[in-house]
């Protein structure tokens, strides 16, 4: 759901996000962030430690967090600090849904306060501070002038009316 946004004002609510907790999301974020704690994807294990099931690790929702902010304010968003606290646990079956509202605007900066709840409660909780930066203009190349040669397409026509041009060659001089 990339937008472009216009400048962001406190107050500002963001769409929510769901987010299906998934077996396979889990499981990813863990391996992809190298965290290899078993907790994180195997479930005899989490039980063992006293956890229902396997639950998403805190780089799996940093990473989430970000790309909800990103996602609302477009392809030019810079995440400049990420601070969340995780809270109850994201477990397979589950739906996280984050929400955000702007804290503070400062110029081409936005503080966003984020939420993200599940069906326990609140699985995190935290601000984002993101810039946009305002794109630098373009300069236009001025319109070619009169004087400019133009550049026409060859027409049969005008190729057959077109006297050929040849170079003389030693043997065709006498």
């Amino acid at each position: 759901m990339t937008t472009e946004v216009g400048p962001a004002r406190v107050g500002d609510a963001l769409p929510p996000l769901e987010i299906e907790i998934t077996r396979t999301l889990v499981v990813a974020g863990a391996i992809a962030s190298r965290d290899y704690q078993d907790v994180h994807h195997d479930a005899e294990s989490a039980r063992q430690k006293g956890s229902p099931d396997i639950f998403m690790n805190i780089l799996t929702t940093n990473g989430l967090v970000g790309r909800y902010i990103t996602d609302y304010f477009g392809p030019r968003a810079v995440l400049r600090r990420v601070a969340i606290r995780l809270g109850a646990p994201n477990h397979p079956g589950d739906t996280m849904v984050l929400t955000g509202v702007v804290e503070d605007v400062r110029g081409d900066t936005a503080t966003v306060r984020v939420v993200g709840a599940n069906s326990l409660g609140k699985h995190v909780t935290g601000t984002v501070t993101v810039t946009v930066p305002v794109p630098v203009p373009v300069p236009v190349p001025r319109a070619a002038t009169d004087s400019a040669p133009q550049a026409t397409a060859a027409t049969p026509e005008a190729t057959a009316a077109t006297p050929q041009t040849t170079a003389a060659t030693p043997e065709s001089r006498s």
